[in-house]
């Protein structure tokens, strides 16, 4: 089992990266925060996860522990699988699902593409206490919401709405989703080690109003 990487970054795409360690390229499937913080021809760590099936190994990359370990955790619940788990991730901190599981938030855990209400009810009935408490993060951290800056940082909201986008979003659809984050963080620009947070934020918000 592959536990964890560390290389030079060789490739990022909208979903995955292929990370080189010692002449061989690892592709890792991420959420958009993880890859968000990753550049090209610079050294990274990812924490690891291989899903084994019969026809595939796949690799899964987290910014940290933590996230591989909730990663693992959620799969356990009957009906999702790695690709739901990893949207979940991408919708929520690993605290914001520990809180909305301990709190039954149905519409917290709703706001993930994929997942309905029976689907909800589900996931806080099986995961129970198996995720553990929140670390104590404040709930604005770890809902992902950009803080106010006090300067005014070179403004980087143009890559989260081409993530956006590229991730199915219409053009629109995703430079409003960032205009209303960055208005209710009451800030108007998007500092480069902002781009993941403001980027989980627009997600949430357009997996609350998908379909």
């Amino acid at each position: 089992m592959i536990a964890s990487l560390t290389g030079t970054v060789a490739h990022v795409s909208l979903d995955r990266a292929v990370v080189d360690v010692g002449g061989v390229g690892y592709l890792v499937h991420a959420t958009p925060t993880t890859l968000a913080g990753l550049r090209v021809g610079e050294t990274a760590g990812v924490a690891t996860s291989m899903v084994v099936r019969e026809d595939s190994m796949t690799l899964y990359g987290f910014g940290d522990p933590d996230e591989r370990d909730v990663f693992e955790v959620v799969q356990t619940v009957s009906g999702v699988g790695p690709r739901l788990a990893l949207a979940m991730l991408a919708v929520h901190t690993p605290d914001a699902l520990r809180r909305a599981v301990a709190g039954e938030d149905l519409a917290a855990l709703t706001r993930v593409p994929g997942i309905g209400k029976k689907g909800a009810q589900r996931i806080v009935l099986e995961l129970a206490d198996r995720l553990g408490p929140p670390s104590g993060t404040p709930a604005g951290a770890a809902d992902g919401s950009p803080a106010a800056s006090a300067t005014n940082p070179a403004d980087h909201s143009e890559r989260v709405v081409e993530a956006l986008a590229g991730l199915g979003w219409p053009a629109k659809q995703a430079d409003d989703a960032v205009a209303k984050v960055l208005a209710e963080a009451g800030t108007d620009a998007v500092a480069a080690d902002e781009v993941a947070a403001t980027l989980r934020s627009a997600l949430r918000l357009l997996g609350g109003h998908r379909g």
